[in-house]
């Protein structure tokens, strides 16, 4: 039916994917984030740069945003995305929350996902 609200949104592409994690920004204190913190918003696209020769987390996965790093993926739990990337697999990752707290480890939450 012409018109309808229904129609118009089944009628939109779907983007499907799958949430690989969503995690809590490390670093958030050392790197840009502090510096960035009001132009970021929920929603934003954030790169993210495998780092096989890091001395500190062989696992290392940075988190960018618009060429500047943010932060990284927690070490906790970065084995499985980094593996992915090593493989080669597609990954993309999204803010997924923005929280004014004076906690800057949960200030900027995020998505990796695994696009279908």
């Amino acid at each position: 039916v012409l018109g309808c609200p229904l129609a118009a949104a089944l009628a939109q592409p779907v983007h499907a994917r799958i949430v690989v994690q969503s995690s809590p920004l490390a670093g958030f204190r050392h790197y840009e984030a502090p510096n960035l913190w009001q132009e970021v918003r929920t929603g934003d696209e954030l790169a993210l740069v495998r780092e096989p020769d890091n001395p500190h987390d062989r696992n290392a996965v940075r988190v960018d945003w618009r060429g500047h790093t943010l932060g990284y993926v927690p070490r906790a739990e970065n084995e499985a995305v980094a593996r992915q990337l090593d493989r080669g697999t597609r990954l993309v990752a999204r803010i997924s929350r923005i929280q004014h707290t004076r906690a800057p480890n949960r200030r900027i939450e995020f998505e990796i996902h695994l696009p279908l």
